[in-house]
């Protein structure tokens, strides 16, 4: 994947979405809870009034509607600014 960031934009794979049944019936992809997690693929250089704190290969929390969607070879991933970004995972 040849994709940079620009600024304090950041590049993130959602991960999936726990397929959960409920008495047997599978919850359809449309009413599934969207994920609040992610790993960090690519960052930008920050600006000048913010330097980047998320490196590669961080996983992150994030807000529910935070950044925009973006598809790519079938993948699904997320750009947002990093200020977007809530916690990173240890």
């Amino acid at each position: 994947m040849n994709i940079k960031p620009l600024a304090d934009r950041v590049l993130i794979k959602p991960t999936p979405a726990e397929e959960t049944t409920l008495s047997g019936i599978i919850i359809p992809d449309s009413a599934k809870e969207k994920p609040l997690r992610g790993t960090v693929l690519a960052t930008g250089e920050g600006t000048k009034d913010e330097e980047m704190v998320v490196k590669d290969g961080d996983q992150v929390l994030y807000g529910k509607y935070a950044g925009t969607e973006i598809e790519l070879d079938g993948e699904k991933y997320l750009i947002m600014r990093q200020s977007d970004i809530l916690a990173i995972l240890k």
